[in-house]
């Protein structure tokens, strides 16, 4: 007799909200996360005051509103707009790319001006059909949005060249011949007031869940517990890499507490010179407004992926879409496996399109 309906392997948001769809099904659910905390990664912990993005910036957007209405359930979400800055060397610029930027690069004060200059750099480099990032970047924004602003984040974010990246990573760049820095066009934006670990204690109630717990170790240890898992590891590891490793970027993260109440004026900062060896500095109370004499700091520095380490990018060119199709077709056949998530689809989610995925996924298990 199996004791649980479904085994989650995944506090993250993925198997948070699968777990609350099943709980609510009358089915009984056993969570397990190799971690020891509970959100994946977008937990976040309060320290003096403040709710810290333990893994990074987590800005919620959405233009679905079954998905907005669902999240604002759990936990309420203030109207933060993400109004990123990129700092190249001593200059300092609005992103997403608009007439902010444009103006702070070339002096242009009109669309048509800022037209009239990316298009006449553009012409000048001749390129025909781009056989590499960097030519699809330049085809795209000319040379000095791309020397700048994208360049050196994408090579560090990538630890690869430009030239050395395929095109289709960047077929397109948005260009916005406005003055608007809200780097999301969605309808909805803004963070889980109080941190999203809140989000996803609410969504776990009901179901039982045990932390520090590696699922390839407690299978070993209690075989099965449960009619059907939901996995949220990497598929290839799943596997045994029977067809070998996927390829992932990972990253880390050096926080720190300074003894001041505002470091750099804004949520995120982009460094995209090579010069920087990180990608950004993010300050952790501009997401909340939070009031306290200190700050928090993380510096975000991307890295190669090697067994053990956290995957949190998949890279999803064409040598490893092709190798995850066949671990896919692996996973087809399976009865009582289901796989979702980033690592377990090998695919990269905002938020709101994971929870619409486990929506999907459980509308479907469920019915």
């Amino acid at each position: 007799m199996n004791k649980y309906d479904y085994l989650i392997a995944g506090a993250g948001l993925f198997g948070c909200v699968f777990a609350h769809e099943a709980t609510a099904a009358g089915k009984k659910c056993l969570v397990i996360d190799r971690r020891s905390h509970i959100g994946g990664n977008i937990y976040t912990e309060e320290r003096d005051g403040i709710n810290v993005h333990v893994y990074g910036a987590h800005i919620f957007h959405t233009s679905d509103e079954r998905v907005w209405n669902y999240v604002n359930r759990f936990v309420t979400f203030n109207n933060f707009v993400n109004s990123p800055i990129a700092r190249y060397k001593d200059e300092l610029y609005n992103l997403p790319f608009n007439m902010n930027t444009f103006y702070r690069m070339w002096g242009v004060a009109t669309p048509a001006e800022a037209k009239a200059k990316i298009d006449g750099q553009i012409a000048g480099l001749g390129i025909g059909e781009p056989k590499n990032l960097e030519e699809q970047a330049l085809k795209l924004v000319g040379r000095d949005v791309f020397e700048k602003l994208i360049k050196g984040y994408t090579e560090k974010q990538w630890g690869k060249s430009c030239k050395e990246l395929p095109a289709f990573i960047i077929k397109r760049l948005p260009l916005r011949f406005v003055y608007d820095n809200n780097y999301f066009n969605d309808k909805y934006q803004g963070v889980a007031e109080g941190g999203y670990t809140r989000l996803a204690e609410k969504l776990l109630e009901g179901a039982t869940v045990k932390l520090n717990c590696d699922y390839f170790d407690f299978i070993r240890e209690n075989g099965r517990v449960a009619a059907k898992t939901v996995y949220t590891g990497m598929i290839d590891e799943y596997y045994g890499y029977r067809y070998g490793e996927l390829e992932y970027r990972s990253l880390r993260f050096e926080t720190e507490r300074l003894e001041e109440e505002n470091f750099q004026g804004n949520a995120v900062i982009n460094y995209t010179g090579h010069e920087v060896p990180y990608t950004r500095i993010i300050e952790h109370k501009h997401f909340e407004r939070a009031e306290s004499p200190v700050t928090y700091i993380t510096r975000e520095y991307p890295a190669a992926w090697k067994r053990g380490d956290e995957p949190y990018y998949p890279v999803n060119d064409e040598r490893n879409n092709a190798l995850y199709e066949k671990y896919r077709a692996l996973a087809n056949n399976e009865s009582d496996v289901i796989f979702g998530g980033r690592l377990g689809q090998y695919k990269y989610y905002d938020m709101d399109k994971v929870i619409e995925a486990a929506l999907a996924c459980a509308d479907s298990q469920l019915k």
